[in-house]
């Protein structure tokens, strides 16, 4: 068994931090407030919620001084540097367009937007008015993540040629949920199918040396419930070079949320990708029964990670993020817009 472990590096321009607002008040806006209460580059300046009785209330949760009661009052905020995109999928574009304009930067929840479309202009409008933008995927600032990204670069396993991931999860059957509902962004494959894909583009673009890779081809079917949107799904990716990935969402069921990449020489397994835990980093040579454990481990919470990671980038100047660009979040969304599109014919 190898350990590894990692601590936040590089230096904070000026020892400043970045005042964070909220936007949103749901359970995810809930965990990154507390990722930069526990974050070395960040502190909590505001939130806004389209109430102000559920700004306040948060507020006082986590002890932020300024709530109000719209999105648009929290970005006039002059205080406010960065905001945290907390709402349903479906308002990510509209608020990010208008943070960016406002002069904030941005840290988007996953999945980036609805559309290809949407997502473009979000980049565009970073990119005029000079603001970071990063699709928040948590597992993407996890060292460990860059360390199978090493391992397979470096032909630790041959030549790879299948990836399979996973990710699902039982969740309360709530028609007018963000989840069922599909005015909403509701479904599996925008809710938890976009780390599916986010980490296949990763490891195929790992195999053939690049950041990462886009497929050739998307073959896609699932289920469609009483609600419209698909509650389970399964997708094939066919990348250039031999590679193919195969891929399950679901949001009634639970599975073991694993990662695997089969190569010429073995297989690479992550037992707990999305959250990385002690399991690690899983190896296993053709023709051996040894299994390899590499673990990667972190000082403090994921969240926390994340928004140092967000944070560190906003300080030092940089309009995007090495752990997922603005490149890498459009390729990622054409994914998805093409896997839900096979699923609803």
């Amino acid at each position: 068994e190898e350990q590894t472990s990692f601590s936040q590096k590089g230096r904070v321009l000026e020892n400043r931090k970045i005042n964070w607002g909220i936007l949103a008040t749901g359970h995810i806006a809930g965990v990154f407030a507390k990722g930069v209460r526990d974050s070395k580059t960040g502190t909590l300046a505001a939130v806004g919620s389209r109430s102000i009785t559920s700004a306040r209330k948060f507020a006082r949760q986590f002890h932020i001084p300024q709530a109000y009661g719209s999105y648009s009052e929290l970005l006039k905020d002059p205080k406010v540097q960065a905001v945290y995109i907390g709402t349903p999928h479906p308002f990510h574009a509209q608020w990010a367009i208008a943070a960016a304009r406002a002069g904030k930067h941005i840290l988007c929840e996953k999945p980036l937007a609805m559309s290809v479309s949407e997502a473009m202009k979000m980049v565009l409008a970073a990119k005029r008015h000079k603001v970071f933008l990063m699709e928040a995927f948590q597992y993407r600032c996890h060292p460990q993540t860059a360390k199978v990204v090493e391992l397979i670069r470096k032909g630790t396993i041959g030549k790879v040629y299948r990836i399979q991931a996973s990710f699902c999860f039982p969740a309360p059957y709530k028609p007018k949920g963000r989840l069922f509902d599909r005015k909403l962004g509701g479904g599996s494959i925008l809710d938890v199918g976009c780390y599916t894909v986010s980490m296949a583009r990763l490891l195929a673009g790992a195999a053939r040396g690049k950041k990462f890779l886009d497929p050739v081809q998307v073959e896609g079917t699932g289920h469609i419930g009483k609600t419209g949107v698909e509650e389970w799904a399964t997708a094939t990716l066919r990348f250039p070079g031999d590679v193919t990935a195969d891929l399950l969402c679901g949001l009634r069921f639970v599975d073991e949320r694993t990662v695997r990449v089969l190569g010429s020489k073995g297989s690479l397994v992550l037992p707990a990708p999305w959250k990385p835990t002690e399991a690690g980093i899983l190896i296993q040579l053709t023709g051996s029964k040894k299994i390899r454990v590499i673990q990667v481990k972190i000082k403090g919470r994921l969240p926390a990670w994340e928004a140092d990671t967000a944070g560190r980038c906003i300080l030092q100047k940089k309009f995007e993020c090495q752990a997922m660009t603005g490149e890498d979040s459009l390729g990622n969304m054409k994914v998805l817009e093409e896997w839900r599109r096979c699923v609803r014919k």
